[in-house]
């Protein structure tokens, strides 16, 4: 589904945020605050969003605008995938969130599924580098890349964490209700093709 009106509020935040970002001038910057009130308006307007949360969240954005990286892992078990109950809509995703600073991905993925899963892992292909547009996933404020990485358990135990509140493993035919905007279930299908193919090449939108 295509949300032409989301990519015009991110265009417009983006556009703001470097120009307050890099700005001199106090009448450009003033310009630049009354762009990102638009682009939260817009954003009111279309989700659930309220006025008081998008100007939050907007505001915190500082520095020459990029998209934010989501990192997945893909941990398969008896020919079916790992995955977590999300607490916050308690629907179903591979364990996973967002990169923080100073990790790899690898090291992120190793992390996030120790925290919301309970397994050690270690991560060994990069399955997908998916720009999070072109997968049908409900509308966001912001843009994001979405990272697949195959994963393999070393120990460790289900276990819930702080975001988290089941862990279980599905197979291809019996997927959970999916928390979509973190994974759609095309996504999820393309995984199960590394399974029956390893040696499938890396997949780049």
């Amino acid at each position: 589904m295509s949300y032409k009106w989301l990519d015009w509020a991110q265009r417009i935040q983006a556009i703001s945020q470097a120009g307050l970002t890099y700005s001199q001038n106090q009448f450009d910057k003033e310009r630049y605050e009354e762009l990102r009130g638009i682009s939260a308006e817009i954003l009111e307007e279309y989700t659930d969003h309220d006025m008081l949360y998008v100007k939050e969240i907007f505001a915190k954005e500082f520095g020459y605008p990029t998209p934010k990286a989501d990192v997945r892992g893909v941990v398969f078990q008896d020919k079916k995938i790992l995955m977590v109950r999300e607490k916050n809509d308690d629907k179903w995703s591979l364990p996973g969130g967002f990169c923080e600073v100073g990790l790899s991905a690898k090291e992120n993925i190793v992390k996030e599924i120790k925290e919301e899963a309970g397994f050690h892992v270690v991560p060994t292909k990069l399955l997908a580098l998916f720009d999070m547009r072109k997968h049908g996933h409900p509308p966001q404020g912001f843009h994001y890349y979405k990272i697949f990485i195959r994963c393999e358990i070393i120990g460790g135990h289900a276990k819930p964490g702080i975001e988290t509140k089941d862990i279980r493993f599905f197979s291809q035919n019996h997927l959970p209700e999916l928390s979509t905007k973190r994974n759609t279930s095309s996504q999820i299908n393309m995984m199960f093709a590394f399974l029956t193919n390893p040696n499938m090449e890396t997949i780049l939108d």
